[in-house]
């Protein structure tokens, strides 16, 4: 690696979700960020770069394998071909790490316990709290579902930020914990018509992705609402799944 390239690859991990770098042993760049935990290791040879994640949790690379395959025979090892697809990557990286558990609610204690010191002192543990508290937490979980469906419907693909609503499958009051309520896989990235069906429970999902409609809606309305045969999650994780047999279940019961 020489020192334009070490400099090009520091540049666009600045510029892309991880803006510091440690040091290193051999021919290599590690990046890492104050935003997230992830740390990345990257390489350069003639035919690209390979990208080795040292990830914040494990979710990280099964979601990455997604859309991006690692370097044959080379394990967690990323290979990309050019540094605008390393930006693609390493950008990707960082906000995935921002959204999957747990980063998102160590980002929402930090921002609610910002916010309450910001309350007057009359405030504090009352009904302003909590609600400041579940205004910051749904903020969060927003963002999150955006990084982590990359800013588009679950199911349409539709990438309108101002049509899109962050979807609980167990909703923020039953939930357990802060853990589940800012959970990235405990709910869906929709669109409006969805999502208020959703929360309703007159749609669900199965456990390969495929929407189910409550009888409750009628053929018209289903057409009114463009809902139509096949519509399904663009991919469902198993980490999904235990949130949707929850809704599901709600769902069949039709509460």
């Amino acid at each position: 690696m020489n020192l334009l390239q070490r400099a090009l690859i520091e540049k666009t991990g600045h510029d892309n979700g991880f803006e510091h770098v440690l040091p290193s042993a051999g021919d290599a760049v590690t990046l890492a960020s104050a935003r997230h935990r992830s740390k990345a290791t990257v390489t350069a040879s003639a035919d690209g770069f390979g990208v080795r994640f040292q990830p914040a949790t494990p979710a990280l690379l099964p979601e990455l394998l997604r859309s991006i395959q690692p370097w044959a025979g080379g394990g967690a090892v990323f290979r990309v071909p050019t540094m605008a697809d390393l930006a693609a990557l390493l950008r990707r990286a960082a906000s995935l790490s921002q959204a999957l558990p747990n980063q998102a609610v160590r980002d929402y204690h930090a921002a609610v316990a910002q916010a309450v010191a910001d309350l007057p002192v009359e405030n504090r543990g009352t009904e302003v709290e909590r609600l400041v508290r579940q205004r910051v937490g749904q903020e969060r979980y927003r963002n999150a579902l955006l990084s982590y469906w990359g800013g588009t419907c679950a199911v349409t693909g539709v990438s309108t930020t101002e049509a899109l609503r962050a979807s609980h499958a167990k909703p923020w009051a039953e939930c357990a914990d802060d853990g589940e309520r800012l959970d990235v896989f405990n709910g869906f990235l929709l669109v409006a018509n969805l999502d208020a069906l959703f929360d309703r429970f007159l749609i669900s999902f199965d456990d390969t992705g495929q929407l189910l409609a409550s009888s409750q809606l009628s053929q018209g309305d289903l057409l009114g609402l463009g809902i139509r045969p096949g519509m399904a999650l663009r991919w469902l994780a198993g980490e999904h799944r235990p949130y949707l047999q929850w809704h599901r279940e709600r769902f069949l019961l039709g509460v």
